[in-house]
């Protein structure tokens, strides 16, 4: 696929205050959604936003109705999609293949799948996704989507005790790694690390709020925003003991590699290889910032 995906962690950057939410990025310059802005072609993009997994979307679509309109766009969209007929309705369709960009919001990831997963619009998406010109984003559950394999729920206080963490079928947008968002915020530490325990061959990528990965070519990832990505590679596990172990017993794993990145790091899928910024390179970034 050579198509742009952007999966958010939450609570980005809207350009107003929002309670009990704190940003340390200026919202015009240089925050995730001004990326989203940028890699979907500038302000003349298409953009088409999705709330199905909301349960307030009118409110969640003036949100970003808002922010992108601050932003200098003019061609934005807010689909309320809430019965999965609707994700074969023709008019709605257009909108989507017609889209330079699509973003998930955030609420409840399986109601993506049940009313979105496997319609007529998933498959204009994927489509759309061969092509050089689109994006695809989504904050919080629209960014747990986007994996085959999807974390569906779970308690951040019980995981690492097996079962605790629920899986099913995601959107398959990306196939090698489990997402989990508010990742720092909401403690979720334990939950991925069982998740990556369940499929160990998955990356499993620990979103911090208001932060995103800017995806390329299914593989070339840089991070963006204030935050921080935690990285979970399994590929080197000397114990895990997830299978043999019965649901409610405690998990066991070792030798489990864990890197921290922050903005301006990139990592690849391919090789699982990060690249980190160098000390000049974080200087200049910050100078761009003042």
């Amino acid at each position: 696929m050579a198509g742009i995906i952007i999966p958010i962690g939450g609570n980005e950057d809207k350009g107003f205050e929002v309670k009990n939410e704190k940003y340390t990025l200026e919202f015009i310059d240089k925050g995730i959604l001004w990326n989203v802005v940028k890699e979907s072609g500038g302000k003349d993009a298409k953009i088409v936003v999705i709330t199905t997994a909301s349960n307030i979307p009118v409110e969640v679509g003036e949100n970003y109705f808002s922010a992108f309109t601050k932003l200098g766009c003019h061609d934005i969209s807010i689909l309320s999609i809430i019965e999965r007929a609707q994700s074969e309705d023709p008019e709605i369709l257009k909108l989507i293949e017609n889209a330079n960009c699509v973003m998930f919001s955030g609420g409840d990831q399986s109601k993506i799948i049940d009313i979105i997963g496997g319609s007529s619009i998933h498959n204009i998406i994927n489509n759309k996704m061969k092509g050089d010109n689109f994006v695809l984003a989504g904050t919080s559950a629209g960014a747990m989507c986007m994996s085959e394999h999807m974390i569906s729920g779970g308690s951040s206080t019980e995981a690492l005790v097996k079962d605790s963490v629920h899986m099913r079928g995601g959107m398959s947008f990306l196939k090698d790694v489990i997402i989990d968002t508010h990742f720092i915020q909401r403690g979720r530490f334990g939950r991925l690390t069982e998740a990556v325990a369940k499929f160990p061959k998955l990356l499993g990528l620990g979103l911090a709020e208001d932060t995103a990965i800017i995806i390329r070519n299914c593989n070339e990832c840089e991070v963006i925003g204030s935050g921080m990505v935690i990285m979970f590679d399994p590929g080197k596990l000397v114990h895990n003991n997830v299978a043999i172990l019965k649901p409610g017993l405690p998990v066991s794993i070792t030798n489990l590699t864990v890197n921290v990145l922050a903005n301006g790091d990139k990592f690849f899928l391919d090789s699982r290889a990060t690249q980190i910024l160098t000390l000049e390179e974080y200087d200049t970034i910050e100078s761009r910032k003042s």
